[in-house]
């Protein structure tokens, strides 16, 4: 799997025809062919559709409300960091949601860019060493937590039944990096696990799922820490009136 996305070109996943330039440009291919295969006709799905509509909202907005003034080349530098970790993002979204899976190939690419981002934004604050305590609270909560769940399950349960796996530690990382505060992580951890309970706790009270099931924790990750990110500001204000 990890093959294909490295080194294999997009391929239709119904008759595994090799898909051209034309058949990939955001939203237009998808309407021009009707939500279908160019080759076989098969029906793509809607969630193609939705997830390049709400990746061309999330461009217009995070350049229309970027916290720092544009003209700044470094204020440029990380939104160009952030608009290409977005790109990374909506991938591991899709794949864990149909795969339960966050490859390494995508996952490593978009730590990396985290860290740049943390550096940029830590070597630009006045107070160096209060940025760096509160960048390691962020990656402790939304890596550090993950990363006790993921020990505990696999020592009690076994590797092939851990309730998360070792890809939604990375992710954690790589989301703690963006975040860099403490409070926003807690936010986006508390805010993916409100949404999963919500999503998952029906089905345990009718016996579907069971301790041992895995579930997709990637996707509400990624919605609190998307969360958490465009209203920074508000979580904050609230953060420091509680504390």
């Amino acid at each position: 799997m990890i093959k294909k996305i490295s080194k294999d070109r997009s391929r239709c996943l119904s008759c595994g025809h090799e898909l051209k330039w034309c058949d990939l440009i955001p939203v237009v291919s998808w309407v021009a062919g009707l939500g279908r295969c160019r080759y076989c006709k098969a029906f793509i799905g809607w969630t193609e559709i939705l997830l390049e509509l709400v990746m061309a909202g999330l461009f217009v907005a995070s350049v229309a409300f970027w916290p720092g003034s544009l003209t700044d080349i470094w204020q440029v530098a990380l939104l160009v960091l952030w608009l290409a970790s977005l790109v990374l993002l909506a991938i591991l979204f899709v794949y864990d949601l149909r795969w339960l899976l966050l490859p390494d190939v995508i996952n490593i690419p978009f730590i990396i860019l985290g860290a740049i981002f943390a550096g940029i934004k830590v070597c630009l604050a006045g107070d160096f060493s209060k940025s760096l305590m509160t960048l390691f609270g962020s990656i402790a909560i939304l890596s550090g937590i993950y990363m006790v769940l993921y020990l505990f399950s696999k020592y009690r349960y076994g590797e092939d039944k851990t309730w998360i796996g070792f890809g939604d530690v990375k992710l954690g990382l790589g989301l703690g990096l963006f975040l860099g505060n403490w409070l926003l992580a807690f936010a986006a951890l508390f805010i993916a696990n409100l949404i999963g309970t919500l999503l998952v706790l029906p089905s345990m009270m009718r016996g579907k799922l069971q301790a041992t099931s895995r579930i997709c924790f990637g996707p509400l990750l990624i919605v609190g820490f998307l969360l958490a990110w465009f209203f920074s500001r508000q979580i904050l204000e609230w953060g420091f009136l509680i504390v």
